[in-house]
Protein backbone atom coordinates (compact mmCIF):
# COMPACT_ATOMS: atom_id res chain seq x y z
CA UNK A 1 0.00 0.00 0.00
CA UNK A 2 2.86 2.39 0.81
CA UNK A 3 4.35 1.79 -2.64
CA UNK A 4 1.03 2.54 -4.30
CA UNK A 5 0.60 5.78 -2.37
CA UNK A 6 4.15 6.82 -3.15
CA UNK A 7 3.68 6.16 -6.86
CA UNK A 8 0.54 8.30 -6.91
CA UNK A 9 2.03 11.22 -5.05
CA UNK A 10 1.95 13.61 -7.95
CA UNK A 11 3.16 16.73 -6.21
CA UNK A 12 5.58 15.34 -3.63
CA UNK A 13 8.84 17.16 -3.26
CA UNK A 14 10.81 14.24 -4.75
CA UNK A 15 8.53 13.81 -7.79
CA UNK A 16 10.36 13.81 -11.11
CA UNK A 17 9.56 15.38 -14.43
CA UNK A 18 9.30 11.87 -15.87
CA UNK A 19 6.39 11.06 -13.59
CA UNK A 20 4.54 14.18 -14.68
CA UNK A 21 5.17 13.40 -18.33
CA UNK A 22 3.63 9.96 -17.88
CA UNK A 23 0.36 11.26 -16.45
CA UNK A 24 -2.53 10.02 -18.57
CA UNK A 25 -4.98 12.37 -20.25
CA UNK A 26 -8.68 11.89 -19.41
CA UNK A 27 -10.70 9.56 -21.61
CA UNK A 28 -13.44 11.61 -23.24
CA UNK A 29 -16.49 10.56 -25.19
CA UNK A 30 -18.83 11.96 -27.86
CA UNK A 31 -16.84 14.91 -29.32
CA UNK A 32 -13.97 14.70 -26.87
CA UNK A 33 -10.86 16.69 -26.30
CA UNK A 34 -7.58 14.89 -25.74
CA UNK A 35 -6.45 16.53 -22.53
CA UNK A 36 -2.78 17.06 -23.16
CA UNK A 37 -1.06 20.02 -21.57
CA UNK A 38 0.57 23.03 -23.14
CA UNK A 39 4.26 23.67 -22.56
CA UNK A 40 3.51 26.46 -20.08
CA UNK A 41 1.05 24.31 -18.13
CA UNK A 42 3.58 21.49 -18.00
CA UNK A 43 6.26 23.84 -16.73
CA UNK A 44 3.89 25.15 -14.06
CA UNK A 45 3.00 21.62 -12.94
CA UNK A 46 6.70 20.75 -12.78
CA UNK A 47 7.32 23.73 -10.54
CA UNK A 48 4.47 22.74 -8.23
CA UNK A 49 5.93 19.28 -7.79
CA UNK A 50 9.18 20.62 -6.42
CA UNK A 51 8.05 23.75 -4.59
CA UNK A 52 4.88 23.41 -2.56
CA UNK A 53 5.80 20.93 0.17
CA UNK A 54 8.43 23.30 1.51
CA UNK A 55 6.28 26.41 1.07
CA UNK A 56 2.50 26.14 0.75
CA UNK A 57 2.13 22.83 2.63
CA UNK A 58 5.03 23.21 5.04
CA UNK A 59 2.76 23.32 8.13
CA UNK A 60 1.00 20.11 7.09
CA UNK A 61 3.96 17.93 6.12
CA UNK A 62 4.47 15.03 8.53
CA UNK A 63 1.00 15.25 10.09
CA UNK A 64 -1.80 12.66 9.89
CA UNK A 65 -5.46 12.26 10.77
CA UNK A 66 -7.33 15.14 12.44
CA UNK A 67 -4.11 17.11 12.84
CA UNK A 68 -3.49 16.97 9.09
CA UNK A 69 -7.09 17.90 8.32
CA UNK A 70 -6.91 20.89 10.67
CA UNK A 71 -3.63 22.12 9.17
CA UNK A 72 -4.93 21.78 5.61
CA UNK A 73 -8.12 23.63 6.54
CA UNK A 74 -6.07 26.58 7.79
CA UNK A 75 -3.88 26.56 4.68
CA UNK A 76 -6.59 26.36 2.03
CA UNK A 77 -9.00 28.75 3.79
CA UNK A 78 -6.71 31.62 2.79
CA UNK A 79 -8.28 32.28 -0.59
CA UNK A 80 -9.66 34.93 -2.89
CA UNK A 81 -13.42 34.50 -3.30
CA UNK A 82 -15.29 34.94 -6.56
CA UNK A 83 -18.81 36.11 -7.27
CA UNK A 84 -21.13 33.57 -8.87
CA UNK A 85 -21.24 35.56 -12.10
CA UNK A 86 -17.42 35.59 -12.23
CA UNK A 87 -17.42 31.78 -12.18
CA UNK A 88 -18.54 31.68 -15.84
CA UNK A 89 -15.33 33.24 -17.13
CA UNK A 90 -13.16 31.40 -14.64
CA UNK A 91 -14.44 28.01 -15.81
CA UNK A 92 -13.62 28.97 -19.38
CA UNK A 93 -9.98 29.11 -18.27
CA UNK A 94 -9.80 26.30 -15.70
CA UNK A 95 -11.56 23.74 -17.91
CA UNK A 96 -10.35 24.87 -21.33
CA UNK A 97 -9.95 22.10 -23.87
CA UNK A 98 -6.18 21.90 -24.41
CA UNK A 99 -6.78 20.95 -28.05
CA UNK A 100 -9.29 23.72 -28.75
CA UNK A 101 -8.92 26.99 -26.87
CA UNK A 102 -12.43 28.01 -27.86
CA UNK A 103 -13.99 25.10 -25.95
CA UNK A 104 -14.34 23.72 -22.43
CA UNK A 105 -14.39 20.02 -21.50
CA UNK A 106 -17.61 19.01 -19.75
CA UNK A 107 -17.11 17.06 -16.54
CA UNK A 108 -19.56 14.17 -16.70
CA UNK A 109 -19.88 13.64 -20.45
CA UNK A 110 -16.32 14.47 -21.52
CA UNK A 111 -17.67 16.47 -24.46
CA UNK A 112 -15.72 19.45 -25.76
CA UNK A 113 -18.19 22.33 -26.17
CA UNK A 114 -17.89 25.97 -27.21
CA UNK A 115 -17.19 28.38 -24.39
CA UNK A 116 -19.92 30.62 -25.76
CA UNK A 117 -22.59 27.98 -25.13
CA UNK A 118 -22.85 28.70 -21.42
CA UNK A 119 -26.36 29.09 -20.08
CA UNK A 120 -29.43 27.17 -19.06
CA UNK A 121 -30.87 25.82 -22.30
CA UNK A 122 -30.63 22.33 -23.77
CA UNK A 123 -27.27 22.08 -25.53
CA UNK A 124 -25.65 24.60 -23.19
CA UNK A 125 -23.23 23.96 -20.38
CA UNK A 126 -23.76 25.29 -16.89
CA UNK A 127 -21.99 25.55 -13.53
CA UNK A 128 -22.19 22.19 -11.78
CA UNK A 129 -21.74 22.14 -8.00
CA UNK A 130 -20.04 18.78 -7.49
CA UNK A 131 -20.79 19.12 -3.78
CA UNK A 132 -24.51 19.67 -4.37
CA UNK A 133 -25.42 23.10 -3.04
CA UNK A 134 -28.51 21.80 -1.22
CA UNK A 135 -26.22 19.56 0.91
CA UNK A 136 -25.57 22.28 3.45
CA UNK A 137 -27.99 24.83 1.99
CA UNK A 138 -25.28 27.24 0.76
CA UNK A 139 -26.86 27.89 -2.63
CA UNK A 140 -24.75 30.18 -4.80
CA UNK A 141 -23.44 32.27 -1.92
CA UNK A 142 -19.90 33.58 -2.22
CA UNK A 143 -17.83 30.92 -0.51
CA UNK A 144 -18.84 27.26 -1.01
CA UNK A 145 -21.37 28.28 -3.67
CA UNK A 146 -18.67 29.87 -5.81
CA UNK A 147 -15.61 27.78 -4.97
CA UNK A 148 -13.90 26.79 -8.22
CA UNK A 149 -12.38 23.68 -6.70
CA UNK A 150 -15.78 21.95 -6.94
CA UNK A 151 -17.45 23.91 -9.75
CA UNK A 152 -17.15 22.37 -13.21
CA UNK A 153 -18.75 22.86 -16.64
CA UNK A 154 -21.48 20.28 -17.23
CA UNK A 155 -24.09 19.65 -19.92
CA UNK A 156 -27.36 21.19 -18.74
CA UNK A 157 -29.38 18.02 -19.17
CA UNK A 158 -26.78 15.69 -17.65
CA UNK A 159 -26.39 18.11 -14.75
CA UNK A 160 -30.15 17.94 -14.19
CA UNK A 161 -29.99 14.13 -14.10
CA UNK A 162 -27.30 14.28 -11.43
CA UNK A 163 -29.32 16.84 -9.44
CA UNK A 164 -28.29 16.70 -5.78
CA UNK A 165 -27.68 12.95 -5.64
CA UNK A 166 -24.87 11.47 -3.60
CA UNK A 167 -22.10 9.49 -5.31
CA UNK A 168 -22.09 5.69 -5.46
CA UNK A 169 -21.53 2.85 -7.92
CA UNK A 170 -24.28 1.48 -10.10
CA UNK A 171 -27.47 2.44 -11.88
CA UNK A 172 -28.61 2.88 -15.47
CA UNK A 173 -26.70 4.66 -18.22
CA UNK A 174 -27.22 8.40 -18.46
CA UNK A 175 -28.10 9.38 -22.02
CA UNK A 176 -25.12 11.26 -23.54
CA UNK A 177 -23.47 11.06 -20.13
CA UNK A 178 -20.15 9.67 -21.30
CA UNK A 179 -20.60 6.43 -19.41
CA UNK A 180 -22.10 7.93 -16.25
CA UNK A 181 -24.72 5.92 -14.38
CA UNK A 182 -27.57 6.91 -12.08
CA UNK A 183 -30.35 5.49 -9.94
CA UNK A 184 -32.91 6.96 -7.55
CA UNK A 185 -30.44 8.14 -4.92
CA UNK A 186 -26.95 8.20 -6.42
CA UNK A 187 -24.81 9.15 -9.41
CA UNK A 188 -21.69 7.45 -10.78
CA UNK A 189 -19.56 9.63 -13.10
CA UNK A 190 -17.60 8.24 -16.02
CA UNK A 191 -14.42 6.36 -15.10
CA UNK A 192 -12.03 9.08 -16.31
CA UNK A 193 -13.21 11.63 -13.72
CA UNK A 194 -14.16 9.48 -10.73
CA UNK A 195 -11.00 10.48 -8.92
CA UNK A 196 -11.54 14.14 -9.83
CA UNK A 197 -15.01 14.01 -8.28
CA UNK A 198 -13.72 12.31 -5.13
CA UNK A 199 -10.91 14.83 -4.63
CA UNK A 200 -13.30 17.77 -5.10
CA UNK A 201 -15.58 16.31 -2.43
CA UNK A 202 -12.69 15.76 0.00
CA UNK A 203 -11.49 19.33 -0.62
CA UNK A 204 -14.91 20.71 0.34
CA UNK A 205 -15.03 18.61 3.51
CA UNK A 206 -11.71 20.09 4.63
CA UNK A 207 -12.25 23.67 3.45
CA UNK A 208 -15.70 24.20 5.00
CA UNK A 209 -15.69 23.26 8.67
CA UNK A 210 -18.53 25.48 9.92
CA UNK A 211 -16.39 28.31 11.21
CA UNK A 212 -17.05 30.93 8.52
CA UNK A 213 -20.84 31.18 8.59
CA UNK A 214 -21.43 28.10 6.45
CA UNK A 215 -22.31 24.54 7.36
CA UNK A 216 -19.70 22.00 8.45
CA UNK A 217 -19.51 19.85 5.32
CA UNK A 218 -18.60 16.20 5.90
CA UNK A 219 -18.29 13.01 3.86
CA UNK A 220 -20.24 10.06 5.28
CA UNK A 221 -20.91 6.42 4.51
CA UNK A 222 -24.38 6.67 3.05
CA UNK A 223 -26.42 8.05 0.17
CA UNK A 224 -29.75 9.88 0.11
CA UNK A 225 -28.44 12.56 2.46
CA UNK A 226 -30.99 15.10 1.25
CA UNK A 227 -30.39 18.61 2.57
CA UNK A 228 -28.00 17.54 5.33
CA UNK A 229 -24.46 18.96 5.04
CA UNK A 230 -23.14 15.51 4.13
CA UNK A 231 -22.24 13.65 0.96
CA UNK A 232 -21.51 9.97 0.48
CA UNK A 233 -20.50 7.40 -0.11
CA UNK A 234 -17.19 7.60 1.69
CA UNK A 235 -15.92 4.10 0.89
CA UNK A 236 -16.73 4.55 -2.80
CA UNK A 237 -15.14 8.00 -3.02
CA UNK A 238 -11.96 6.67 -1.40
CA UNK A 239 -11.87 3.83 -3.93
CA UNK A 240 -12.34 6.29 -6.81
CA UNK A 241 -9.47 8.41 -5.50
CA UNK A 242 -7.23 5.32 -5.63
CA UNK A 243 -8.45 3.99 -8.98
CA UNK A 244 -8.25 7.30 -10.87
CA UNK A 245 -5.18 9.27 -9.72
CA UNK A 246 -4.68 12.92 -10.74
CA UNK A 247 -3.81 13.45 -14.39
CA UNK A 248 -2.36 16.38 -16.30
CA UNK A 249 -5.73 18.05 -16.91
CA UNK A 250 -6.64 17.97 -13.21
CA UNK A 251 -3.19 19.16 -12.14
CA UNK A 252 -3.25 22.04 -14.63
CA UNK A 253 -6.70 23.03 -13.37
CA UNK A 254 -5.45 23.11 -9.78
CA UNK A 255 -2.56 25.31 -10.84
CA UNK A 256 -4.73 27.77 -12.79
CA UNK A 257 -7.06 28.20 -9.81
CA UNK A 258 -4.05 28.81 -7.57
CA UNK A 259 -2.22 31.17 -9.90
CA UNK A 260 -5.05 33.19 -11.40
CA UNK A 261 -8.21 33.01 -9.28
CA UNK A 262 -8.54 31.77 -5.71
CA UNK A 263 -4.85 31.44 -4.83
CA UNK A 264 -5.49 28.25 -2.88
CA UNK A 265 -4.97 24.63 -3.87
CA UNK A 266 -6.82 21.34 -3.66
CA UNK A 267 -4.37 19.38 -1.48
CA UNK A 268 -5.75 16.03 -2.62
CA UNK A 269 -4.72 16.73 -6.21
CA UNK A 270 -1.19 17.39 -4.98
CA UNK A 271 -1.25 14.60 -2.37
CA UNK A 272 -3.97 12.02 -3.09
CA UNK A 273 -2.52 9.79 -0.36
CA UNK A 274 -3.72 12.31 2.24
CA UNK A 275 -7.28 11.03 1.69
CA UNK A 276 -6.39 7.74 3.37
CA UNK A 277 -4.46 9.55 6.07
CA UNK A 278 -7.50 11.62 7.06
CA UNK A 279 -10.34 9.19 6.34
Amino acid sequence: MLAIRTRRRKAAALATAAVLAAVAAPSLTATPATATTTASASASASASASDYDSTYYKDAIGKTGTSLKSSLHTIISDQTKLSYSAVWDALKATDEDPDNSGNVVLLYSGVSRSKSLNGGDTGDWNREHVWAKSHGDFGTATGPGTDLHHLRPSDVRVNSVRGNKDFDNGGSAVSEGGGSLTDSDSFEPRDAVKGDVARMIFYMAVRYEGGDGFADLEVNGQVDNGSNPYIGKLSVLKAWNDEDPPNAFEERRNQVIYDDYQHNRNPFVDHPEWVESIW
